[in-house]
């Protein structure tokens, strides 16, 4: 058959491979009565880049590692409270280390940034802040696309630095687990296990402003309700500005740096993150960027790789 042909051109080994993760993954919710439309999504996006053409397959390679992120993010739920204890989560410590290092004193009393920004929020500025969270995946696809584009070694770095990112910060919310600041106002100091994650009164508001529970839906599944530092939010964006620098003209550099600090403004205002919480997820991603420059294989990964080496 010409389809078989056109596959194997393209994938002389392990042909049914590229789309195995996803397909596979899929059929495990379905078999469990629990599937999303995101799974079917990913598995017809990822089959149609993996054999389409050798242009798609160019990308899918490209793109394969932010879609593993996107299983790993999914699966963390099984690991939800391992190694999390009532008594090793930080919640009052930590904020009581931000108003030492970020907070301000009011009568003797200490508070922080976020305090300052709940207490003057607004249905705009909800909204505002609200942007770079509700675009900063799709952000990650579209520059991955425009590195392949432009330069491929660099999109290889910035897309298995991603993943990166998130494997590293995944154990670290469980080798530190660290309550975010909407789980203080909700909460206080009291620990517990069976909190539901949410994303918190501002993105709320803009649910409801919008008649969609779309950030109900996308950060009201997470597992990791403390998991606050490190802060991959702003993470992401600071690796995007470091990949795409010297590829970038002036206004672009400027976009990119102005992205990474809305998106730092939109963590403290929208009552997701703790500066403490920026700083880590800002030094997680340098110590990343510097990693992969070391590893020879990402300076000139093989464009045509088989998915055996996937790891350029």
């Amino acid at each position: 058959m010409k389809l078989i042909e056109h596959i194997k051109s393209l994938w002389p080994r392990w042909s049914l491979l590229p789309a195995a993760p996803f397909a596979l993954w899929t059929c495990f919710w379905l078999l469990r009565g629990k599937l999303r439309w995101d799974h079917l999504a990913a598995t017809i996006l990822a089959g149609s880049l993996a054999y389409y053409s050798a242009r798609t397959k160019k990308l899918y390679l490209c793109l394969l590692p932010v879609a593993l992120v996107g299983i790993l993010y999914d699966a963390m739920r099984f690991v939800q409270n391992v190694g999390l204890t009532p008594d090793n989560i930080h919640v009052c410590d930590l904020r009581a280390r931000e108003v030492s290092l970020f907070g301000y004193v009011v009568d003797g009393r200490g508070y922080t940034l976020h305090d300052f920004a709940q207490a003057h929020a607004t249905p705009a500025l909800d909204r505002f802040f609200a942007v770079p969270y509700g675009v900063f995946l799709y952000s990650v696809m579209g520059f991955a696309a425009f590195l392949v584009w432009r330069h491929t070694p660099s999109a290889h770095r910035f897309t298995w630095g991603f993943f990166a990112l998130n494997v590293l910060g995944f154990a670290t919310y469980h080798l530190y687990p660290a309550a975010p600041p909407w789980y203080y106002h909700a909460y206080g100091c009291v620990v517990d296990l069976a909190a539901k994650a949410s994303p918190g009164p501002n993105l709320l508001r803009v649910d409801a402003w919008m008649g969609v529970q779309y950030f109900t839906g996308f950060y009201g599944r997470s597992s990791d309700v403390f998991g606050a530092i490190p802060s991959l939010h702003v993470a992401y964006p600071l690796l995007m500005c470091i990949e795409g620098w010297k590829l970038s003209r002036l206004p672009a550099k400027i976009g990119l740096i102005g992205f990474y600090l809305w998106m730092c403004g939109a963590a403290v205002y929208l009552d997701h993150h703790w500066c403490i919480d920026i700083v880590l997820g800002s030094l997680f991603t340098v110590v990343v960027a510097v990693g992969m420059r070391q590893l020879r294989s990402f300076a000139e990964p093989k464009e045509d790789s088989e998915i055996a080496v996937l790891v350029p």
